[in-house]
């Protein structure tokens, strides 16, 4: 069995991290002392936009999407389906039903 295949198996809540992959999203791994993490995705828009999750758990996920600015426009926190669910089902950043009233903004990088 693959390794894909085989967390499958035994987290089939984690197909939904398919669904996103297969709506062109990219995925890191993140570990530590040589267990993973946490899962962090990421889906480019055109003219600068971007969605985020970062999933914990599956009960412990969050997904955001950001403007060109980097202003926080939507975001959910819950279990991985509900936060997948949320982003598959927000407009594309061009659509005119899409969010964009700034809920907040992103931390900058720091600068000396």
């Amino acid at each position: 069995m693959t390794t894909e295949g085989a967390a499958l198996a035994e987290f089939p809540e984690l197909r939904r991290l398919v669904d996103l992959r297969n709506a062109g999203w990219q995925f890191l791994p993140v570990s530590a002392d040589g267990e993973l993490v946490e899962v962090r995705g990421v889906r480019a828009w055109p003219d600068d936009w971007a969605d985020a999750i970062v999933v914990r758990f599956t009960t412990d996920a969050a997904g955001l999407r950001c403007d060109p600015s980097g202003g926080v426009v939507w975001e959910r926190a819950g279990d991985l389906a509900e936060v997948v669910d949320g982003l598959l089902a927000l407009p594309a950043p061009s659509d005119p039903n899409a969010p964009r009233l700034v809920l907040r903004t992103t931390p900058g990088l720091w600068t000396p």
